[in-house]
């Protein structure tokens, strides 16, 4: 029991090494073992990035005397520094060969040049951009509702992740995906599916108001994953860490402006 527990702090630890800035200088095993508690952890990792995000703002709001304007440029910031860009790059690399309109393997070497092209600069500043507006609309509202609902999107946005390394095929037997794909379990929905269920019992204590805007959430990204691995399927051939954090990039983007219409709809 200690040892899973061991296994299952070492492997939250890695995913922030990983997929954060936050520097953590140890050595950890990354064989098939713990490979599985990296992967079974990667909501964990969004739940922490979330809560990150919401007590930031909340911060902000209470202790400062920053405008609006303000306030959302440095958590436009945090969410860029935070992450370290790694999944920026891979939005990049994955628009530059989408939209090259080649075939799956001239798509895949597009993705392996260094250099950002046209159309991963521009799709870059329109995600960015829309990123910026959705969050200054939502912290001219922000009360607790809505920095409960911040956290859950991260989370959502890993568990895409996780989900994704389990069910798509590796474009590259020696890209990052294939490597961390050598984690995946049977058990790895059932894991996913108790987080689900702990949150969703968590929010109906705390603040059941907001239930359905979780299961909403839950649904966008439930539709939304299955186009978005229809086209990776289509369009690459399997996953790579690029189209991964692209991935990770676009629903978490997705489910910020969900937040934003709930809340235009006076829903939240």
């Amino acid at each position: 029991m200690l040892y899973k527990i061991g296994l299952f702090f070492t492997g939250i630890l890695i995913n922030l090494q990983f997929f954060t800035s936050i520097p953590i200088k140890a050595q950890f095993s990354l064989d098939q073992n713990q490979l599985k508690y990296v992967l079974r952890t990667f909501p964990v990792l969004g739940l922490l990035q979330g809560s990150i995000y919401a007590a930031f703002l909340y911060i902000l709001q209470s202790f400062t005397p920053f405008t609006d304007l303000m306030m959302t440029l440095f958590l436009w910031l945090l969410l860029i520094i935070l992450s370290g860009g790694i999944h920026l790059d891979g939005w990049i690399d994955t628009s530059d060969a989408y939209f090259s309109y080649k075939d799956p393997e001239q798509r895949l070497e597009i993705m392996k040049d260094p250099r950002a092209g046209a159309f991963g600069v521009l799709s870059v500043i329109v995600l960015l951009f829309t990123r910026f507006i959705v969050l200054y609309e939502l912290i001219q509202a922000a009360d607790s509702t809505i920095l409960l609902l911040i956290i859950l999107i991260p989370f959502l946005g890993k568990m895409l992740l996780g989900i994704f390394l389990q069910i798509l095929p590796p474009a590259r037997a020696d890209g990052m995906a294939s490597f961390f794909q050598s984690g995946k379990s049977s058990s790895l929905f059932g894991v996913y599916a108790v987080y689900l269920v702990i949150i969703g019992s968590f929010i109906a204590w705390f603040q059941i108001a907001s239930l359905f805007a979780y299961m909403l959430f839950i649904a966008v990204t439930f539709i939304a994953g299955l186009l978005i691995a229809r086209s990776i399927r289509k369009n690459f051939n399997g996953i790579t860490g690029d189209t991964l954090g692209a991935s990770s990039e676009g629903m978490e983007l997705l489910l910020w402006l969900t937040l934003l219409l709930l809340h235009s709809f006076a829903m939240v």
